[in-house]
C-alpha cells in the first residue's frame, strides 16, 4: 500500500463520523403528495371533470375528488377498487366512479375532461394510441398530469431486461414520454425530475426501500427456496419489483413528473 493511499484513509478516518452524522440529516425529499402539488397550481375550479388513467386500487381518483372537489372517473383495467368505491361514497353521489377501461379507450365523449391524472400506468399502454386519447377527451385548454419512474442513464441494457420484462413491456426514458405528449398535439408546461426523491421520503418514512434490498439479496442467495413455493413467474415480479425501489434510490430509475395542455 502506498503513502498516499495510507493519508487518504487516515484523512477519511478523521471525518468518518461526522460525515455520517451528516448522511444523516434529511434532504426534505419530496413524496407522492407533491403530485397534488402540481395539481393545485393548475387552478382547476371545482367541479372539474377528472379521468384518473391506471387508477389501481383508486386511492388518487378518491385524494383528487376530497381535495379539490373534482368529479373524478377512475380508469383501469383491472378491478381493485372496492375499498376506495366505499371511501368514495362518503364524498357524494357522482364525486368518484369507477369503470373497467384503458388509456387507449376513455370511456368518454370528445372534449368533456378538464384535467387527465395519470400515475404510473403509462409503461402499460401503447403510448402514442394512450396520447392520441387524451388529446381526444381533453377539452380545448384542458390539462394533463403524468407521473412515471423511468430509466435513467445510469441503467445499463442488461439491467433494464431484468428489471422490466417481468413487469411491463415498454420501458421508457423520459425523451419518450415528452415526444409522445408532442405528437399527440399536446404541449408541455412543465416537466419535474424527482431523482431519487420518492425513494428517498418512503426510506425515511418506513423502510421501504431497505427492506426491498434485504427480500432482493434473499431472492438471490436461495431462489429455488421462493420458486418452489410461489413459482417462476411470481418470482421475477418479485425480484423486479424489489430491484426497481433499490435502482430507484441509485439514480438508475428517476421519477419524472409532465404537465400538458391541450391547445386551446
Amino acid at each position: 500500500m502506498t503513502d498516499d493511499v495510507v493519508a487518504t484513509h487516515g484523512r477519511f478516518d478523521s471525518i468518518e463520523e461526522p460525515f455520517h452524522a451528516a448522511l444523516d440529516l434529511t434532504l426534505d425529499p419530496r413524496g407522492p403528495d407533491s403530485l397534488f402539488d402540481l395539481v393545485s397550481a393548475m387552478g382547476l375550479p371545482a367541479g372539474s371533470t377528472v379521468v384518473d388513467v391506471g387508477c389501481g386500487r383508486g386511492r388518487q381518483a378518491v385524494e383528487l375528488a376530497r381535495r379539490f372537489g373534482f368529479t373524478v372517473l377512475g380508469i383501469d383495467p383491472f378491478y381493485r377498487t372496492a375499498d376506495a368505491s366505499k371511501e368514495a361514497e362518503s364524498l357524494g353521489t357522482g364525486a368518484v366512479r369507477f369503470a373497467d377501461a384503458t388509456a387507449e379507450s376513455i370511456p368518454l365523449g370528445d372534449g368533456q375532461v378538464d384535467l387527465i391524472f395519470c400515475r404510473e400506468s403509462l409503461m402499460y399502454t401503447d403510448l402514442p394510441v394512450a396520447m392520441s386519447e387524451f388529446s381526444r377527451v381533453l377539452r380545448p385548454g384542458g390539462r394533463g398530469l403524468v407521473y412515471l419512474v423511468l430509466n435513467d442513464s445510469r441503467i445499463t441494457d442488461a439491467e433494464i431486461s431484468q428489471l422490466w420484462e417481468p413487469l411491463a413491456p415498454s420501458p421508457l426514458r423520459p425523451a419518450d414520454v415528452d415526444h409522445a405528449l408532442r405528437r399527440g398535439g399536446l404541449t408541455i408546461d412543465q416537466q419535474v425530475d424527482y431523482g431519487s426523491e420518492w425513494g428517498e421520503r418512503s426510506q425515511e418514512q418506513d423502510e421501504t426501500a431497505g427492506r426491498r434490498l434485504l427480500y432482493a439479496a434473499r431472492l438471490l442467495r436461495q431462489p429455488d427456496r421462493y420458486i418452489e413455493q410461489f413459482g417462476q413467474a411470481n418470482y421475477d415480479i418479485m425480484l423486479g419489483d424489489c430491484l426497481w425501489h433499490i435502482y430507484r434510490m441509485l439514480g438508475k430509475l428517476t421519477g419524472y413528473a409532465v404537465t400538458f395542455t391541450k391547445p386551446g
